[in-house]
């Protein structure tokens, strides 16, 4: 059974940072058998560019330049923890929740560190107040590699997020790393949530059937937010194909009473 295959593997190495959008290794719980349906994505994060957009409100109230020093922080170009010196901000949103942005000394000037925290610290602000419940710390690089999230933490390369900007996927992809960041600890392992899992009998993607204790709330916690506070956004196909397919989790998701604010 799908849930006894879960309770197999229930604790999630946290201090790592967790592989997201796309890639890296699968759990060590092998759930790729013939009993299981095939996922109808590959992966969620993909699927609509309306989901949240730049034009959406943001908590951001302000971002504010701190100075310089040194950060131990995961860079994916050397796939490790580096200590960086750093030019440092503290951004503040509304509920109270204050994050230190941490840019890279690469970007060579305050004002060229402040383009970029002002950047993702605004685009966060659009995402669930929940995600934000322990987002300590972000960090930014240069470099085309993965984002991560977890650790308390979202890691952005800029090379990838320009990527992800031209697509429209920026919010959603931040929504993806900020569940790792904010839910994972408490839900991935929790026993509601692994018997959503076994009701459901799949899984909403490709990539969380490959990381099914890993991945499974980031991958499903976007599509729950499209159909409950998006569907006008989103095709009734779509919509339709998400709540076929992972009717258990969505209703999980219904009875934790998150914060959506500023989704509404």
């Amino acid at each position: 059974m799908l849930l006894n295959r879960c309770k197999q593997v229930i604790s999630i190495y946290l201090y790592v940072i967790l592989v997201g959008c796309g890639g890296g290794s699968s759990d060590s719980v092998d759930f790729q058998d013939n009993t299981i349906p095939q996922p109808p994505f590959s992966g969620t994060i993909f699927l609509n560019q309306d989901i949240i957009t730049s034009a959406d409100p943001t908590t951001l109230l302000s971002v504010t330049y701190e100075g310089e020093g040194a950060r131990l922080m995961f860079d994916r170009r050397v796939d490790n923890f580096i200590t960086v010196n750093v030019f440092i901000f503290n951004a503040v949103y509304e509920g109270g929740s204050i994050v230190e942005v941490q840019v890279n000394s690469e970007f060579d000037s305050v004002n060229a560190a402040q383009v970029e925290a002002d950047l993702y610290s605004e685009a966060i602000g659009r995402l669930p107040s929940v995600l934000l419940n322990d987002l300590e710390t972000v960090w930014i690089h240069k470099g085309l590699e993965l984002f991560g999230g977890g650790n308390n933490n979202i890691l952005i390369h800029t090379g990838q997020a320009a990527i992800y900007l031209n697509d429209g996927i920026l919010e959603e992809t931040l929504v993806h790393e900020a569940s790792h960041t904010s839910l994972d600890a408490t839900h991935s392992s929790a026993p509601g949530w692994l018997f959503a899992q076994n009701e459901d009998k799949t899984f909403i993607s490709t990539y969380a059937l490959d990381n099914p204790i890993r991945e499974d709330i980031a991958e499903t916690f976007l599509v729950y937010l499209a159909v409950r506070y998006r569907s006008d956004r989103i095709p009734a196909s779509l919509e339709q194909t998400i709540l076929e397919t992972v009717p258990n989790r969505i209703e999980y998701f219904d009875t934790q009473s998150f914060n959506m604010f500023p989704i509404q």
